[in-house]
């Protein structure tokens, strides 16, 4: 839900006034061409200095198209192939994976995770895509927003377990414990993917990557669904999904670091956001945190 800016009013009232009247024929314009050009019989027809021209249709859609130039953040050149190489990688890591499960080879478990990140990414963009596609950007893929401490703990992890099935091949751990750490770490990989999927889904146009710090005026709290049993479901979704991810890599060090450093960011990130949804919704909120839970350690 990203914050809307209103248009502000010079001193002598001419911008203001240039700029609702542009505002007049964009919309018009919209109307028209949304009706085939037809218009709408029932409509009262506008002043003759008002009137839509040939001219400020073709200005309308020259910046609808501008939005999706290379260069700017709806890039349907960076879309495309940023969906390329998630596909490529996707693919490669997969058959990798899987010839390596099938010579019974341990260090499987690197491409799988490549594998994993792969889908998340292409997920997420997916996702808000289908939820809300006013929203969808280069960005929604989350590539490059997380900061370079998502970037470096990922790359960690993807270390870790590969040196430490190239030096120790053979399972450290009883052969049971190593079948349900394996398939534990799965299980959470598919939960936390799901319920981040339904999260998303779920918010329709309400949802939004970037906190909103001032309701607006479409704004509602989502009771249904998946958030009628979790309070913030796509937290919870990519916590687990972290976890997951670090017990099918077998990774001690990074599970650890998982753990703690996403406790802590959801858990600072929860605090802040739930005093705001309480600004937002008051009493209703309150009722509402009572009804449901958010899954992540020391979250609250």
């Amino acid at each position: 839900m990203a914050e809307r800016t209103s248009l502000g009013r010079s001193s002598d009232g001419i911008i203001s006034h240039t700029n609702s009247q542009r505002l007049s024929r964009l919309q018009e314009a919209a109307r028209l061409i949304a009706g085939g050009g037809l218009g709408n019989s029932s409509e009262v027809v506008p002043d003759s200095t008002m009137r839509t021209t040939p001219a400020d249709i073709v200005h309308a859609v020259d910046l609808y198209a501008a939005q999706f130039q290379s260069d700017k953040p709806r890039s349907l050149a960076g879309i495309a192939l940023r969906s390329f190489i998630l596909g490529l990688l996707l693919s490669l890591c997969a058959g990798a994976a899987a010839g390596l499960i099938y010579l019974a080879i341990p260090i499987w478990r690197a491409p799988f995770f490549l594998f994993a990140l792969c889908l998340f990414h292409f997920l997420e963009f997916w996702t808000t895509a289908h939820a809300n596609p006013s929203a969808a950007g280069v960005s929604s893929f989350l590539l490059t927003s997380n900061g370079s401490a998502y970037n470096i703990a990922h790359s960690c992890a993807l270390l870790e377990t590969t040196i430490s099935h190239m030096l120790y091949p053979h399972a450290i751990l009883p052969p049971w414990a190593h079948t349900l750490l394996l398939c534990s770490g799965l299980v959470l990989i598919f939960l936390g993917q799901g319920v981040r999927a339904a999260a998303i889904l779920t918010a329709g146009p309400s949802f939004s990557h970037l906190v909103v710090h001032h309701k607006q005026t479409d704004h509602v709290l989502i009771r249904h669904g998946i958030y009628s049993i979790l309070r913030h479901p796509s937290y919870f979704g990519f916590f687990w999904w972290g976890i997951g991810t670090q017990l099918v890599c077998g990774n001690l060090i990074s599970l650890v670091g998982y753990a703690v450093a996403l406790a802590w960011f959801f858990k600072a990130r929860i605090k802040g956001e739930e005093i705001l949804l309480v600004k937002f919704f008051g009493d209703e909120y309150v009722d509402y945190t009572k009804q449901t839970f958010i899954g992540i350690p020391g979250a609250k």
